[in-house]
């Protein structure tokens, strides 16, 4: 759906939401019933960082292609330490 802007010569401007690409040239206004022309504007394009941008288009991408992991990524390894009560168990 896309928002389309009218104006009315009587009451002024108004939106009308319609599927993208069936918007008419002229539709009746909602208030008096009569002949609205459409106007043309610049659509409502939102600026977004850098970082979000490419975490959009690296979502999107992984919808057609997921990045597949065949092993575990190598990490550091961190040393295991032994339960401090099996020091005091008795021994054999």
């Amino acid at each position: 759906m896309a928002t389309y802007e009218y104006r009315c010569s009587r009451c002024g401007p108004f939106d009308v939401k319609l599927a993208i690409g069936t918007a008419p040239a002229a539709y009746g206004c909602p208030v008096c019933a009569g002949t609205a022309k459409r106007v043309y504007s610049s659509p409502g394009l939102a600026l977004t960082s850098h970082t979000v941008t490419a975490l959009h288009e690296r979502e999107e991408q992984s919808r057609d292609v997921p990045a597949v992991v065949s092993e575990v990524p190598p990490g550091r390894r961190v040393p295991r330490r032994p339960h401090p009560a099996l020091s005091r168990l008795p021994r054999p």
